[in-house]
C-alpha cells in the first residue's frame, strides 16, 4: 500500500490557532499554503510566522481545502470551497460534525470531495500568533468520512494528517459527536463551573492556590463565544453527559455528607480508576510516571539552563508544569519522566546545585 501524498497546494480558510498552524506545518511540508481569512492582518500574521503567502492561487491548482472558521460559518465556508475549487478535496476542523453534515446534505454539491475531520489539538489561546507547525504531533486527529466520501477524498484528508505528524482515527460522525462530548465538551464545562466559582471566592484565599486549581481551570480561559457555538452544535449529546454527573454530584455529596460510610472512598477510588483509562502516547495504555519538582529562581535564563541539563542527563520529559510561590518569588517545575530516570535526573540536578522537592 502507498503512503499518502501531501497536497501539492492547499487553501486554509480561517488563520487562527489551528488554521495558522495546519498552514506552518503543511508549508514545512514543503505544501504551497494560501491563506484566507476575514480579517486580512490574521492572514498576514500567519504569513509571516510561515504558515503560508496570502497570494491568491490559480484554482485549478490546489487540492486541499482547509476550512478552520467557527461552527455556524463552516456550511457556507465548506460549500463556497466545493463550487470555488473544483479539483479539490474540502475538510474542515470544526469539533462538531453532523450538524455540518446535515447542513449540506441536500445542497446538490460534489459531497465526493468534502471529508471531515478534527484535530484534537489547541489550547485556550486563539488567534495565529500562538500558532506552531508542531501543534498536532502525536495528537489524534479525527477524519469522519461520509457514505458519499470518495476514497480518494479521505486518502488526500488522510495524506494532510500525516504531513501534520497526527495520528489519525477514523469515526462516523455521530461516534464523533457523541465521543468528544464525553472527552472535551464536558470537561470544557467542568472547567467553566470551576473558574466561574472563583469569582466569590476572597482574593486572600486565592493566594494558596496551586498548580492542581490551574491545571482544573485552564481550558475555562478558552473564547466563550466560540464555545456557545460549539456548544450549541451538540447539546444534545452534552446534556446527556450533564444530567449523568449532576446524578454523580448527588452522590458525592452524600458521600462528603457521611465518609464514614465508604461511598467518599469509593468515589475517590473511582476517579483514580477513570484517570488509569486515558490513553498515553499513540493510545498506548497510559504510564505512571514520576514527578521531580525542582526549585527555580527568579532568575532570567534559569530554565533554560535546567532544560539543558535535563538533556545533558539524557532523560526524556513526559510532561511539564510551573506552580508559583506567591511569596518566596520562586517557581517549582514539575518534570514528569520514566520511574527509572528519576533518580539518575534527581542526582544531576543536586549535583548541580539545583534543590529538588523530595
Amino acid at each position: 500500500m502507498t503512503e499518502p501524498t501531501a497536497p501539492s497546494a492547499a487553501v486554509v480558510i480561517g488563520t487562527g490557532l489551528v488554521g495558522a498552524s495546519i498552514g506552518c506545518a503543511l508549508t514545512a511540508g514543503g505544501t504551497t499554503v494560501h491563506l484566507r481569512d476575514q480579517k486580512m492582518s490574521h492572514a498576514l500574521v500567519a504569513a509571516e510566522l510561515g504558515a503560508g503567502t496570502v497570494d491568491p492561487p490559480a484554482p485549478a491548482e490546489v487540492s486541499l481545502v482547509v476550512a478552520a472558521v467557527p461552527p455556524r460559518a463552516l456550511p457556507q465556508v465548506i460549500a463556497q470551497a466545493l463550487e470555488s475549487y473544483r479539483h479539490a478535496t474540502v475538510t474542515d476542523v470544526g469539533s462538531v460534525k453532523a450538524g455540518v453534515l446535515a447542513a449540506l446534505w441536500d445542497s446538490g454539491l460534489d459531497l465526493d470531495r468534502y471529508v471531515g475531520s478534527h484535530p484534537m489539538a489547541g489550547s485556550q489561546h486563539s488567534g495565529p500568533m500562538t500558532a506552531r507547525a508542531d501543534l498536532f504531533r502525536d495528537r489524534t486527529w479525527v477524519i469522519t468520512p461520509h457514505r458519499r466520501s470518495a476514497a480518494t477524498s479521505v486518502a488526500a484528508v488522510a495524506a494532510m494528517v500525516q504531513a501534520c505528524g497526527a495520528r489519525q482515527v477514523v469515526m462516523d460522525v455521530d461516534d464523533h459527536d457523541a465521543a468528544v462530548a464525553r472527552v472535551s465538551h464536558l470537561p470544557h464545562l467542568m472547567s467553566v463551573l470551576m473558574a466561574s466559582h472563583l469569582t466569590g471566592v476572597p482574593s486572600e484565599h486565592l493566594l494558596l492556590a496551586g498548580q492542581g486549581l490551574r491545571d482544573v481551570t485552564r481550558i475555562a480561559g478558552s473564547d466563550p463565544e466560540l464555545w456557545v457555538q460549539i456548544l450549541g452544535a451538540n447539546s444534545a449529546a452534552v446534556l446527556s453527559e450533564l444530567r449523568a454527573v449532576q446524578d454523580q454530584l448527588d452522590q458525592v455529596i452524600k458521600a462528603v455528607e457521611s465518609p464514614e460510610t465508604g461511598q467518599l472512598l469509593a468515589q475517590l477510588t473511582r476517579g483514580v480508576e477513570g484517570i488509569r483509562r486515558i490513553p498515553g502516547k499513540h493510545g498506548s495504555a497510559q504510564v505512571a510516571y514520576t514527578r521531580v519538582v525542582v526549585e527555580i529562581p527568579d532568575a532570567p535564563g534559569a530554565l533554560g539552563r535546567l532544560f539543558a541539563l535535563v538533556g545533558e542527563a539524557g532523560v526524556n520529559v513526559e510532561d511539564i508544569s510551573i506552580e508559583h510561590d506567591q511569596a518566596r518569588q520562586v517557581g517549582y517545575l514539575s518534570l514528569s519522566v520514566a520511574p527509572e530516570q528519576a533518580p539518575g535526573l534527581t542526582s544531576a540536578m543536586i549535583g548541580h546545585g539545583w534543590s529538588v522537592q523530595a
